[in-house]
C-alpha cells in the first residue's frame, strides 16, 4: 500500500472514530449521477446499485458524471421531507473513486 493510500485510511478511520453513526462503503457502482444548480452550490444525487435510497451531497463546482464508475462512500442516513412525506436520503459525507 502507497504512502498516501495509508494516509488516507488512518484518515478514515479516524473520522469513522469520532462519528460512530457513519457508514462507509467500498466498491459500489453508481448507477445514476443527477447534478443540479441550488444557488451557489451543485446538489449531486447518486443511485447505488442495490440501493433504493437517494445519496445526496453539494459541491462549489460541478463534477464529471460518476454513471457507470465505482466508489467508495462514507455517509449517513437521513430523513427529507418533500410535499409532507418523509423519504429515506443518504447524506454524503466523502466520496472517492474506488
Amino acid at each position: 500500500m502507497a504512502a498516501k493510500d495509508k494516509q488516507r485510511a488512518k484518515q478514515l478511520d479516524q473520522l469513522l472514530q469520532r462519528h460512530p453513526h457513519l457508514v462507509q462503503s467500498d466498491n459500489r457502482k453508481v448507477s445514476s449521477h443527477v447534478q443540479r444548480e441550488e444557488g451557489d452550490w451543485y446538489l449531486n444525487t447518486l443511485m447505488i446499485e442495490g440501493c433504493e435510497a437517494p445519496f445526496k451531497y453539494k459541491r462549489q463546482k460541478a463534477y464529471k458524471s460518476l454513471a457507470g464508475a465505482k466508489v467508495n462512500l462514507t455517509y449517513y442516513p437521513d430523513q427529507e421531507q418533500i410535499a409532507g412525506l418523509e423519504f429515506e436520503v443518504m447524506r454524503v459525507v466523502r466520496i472517492r473513486q474506488a
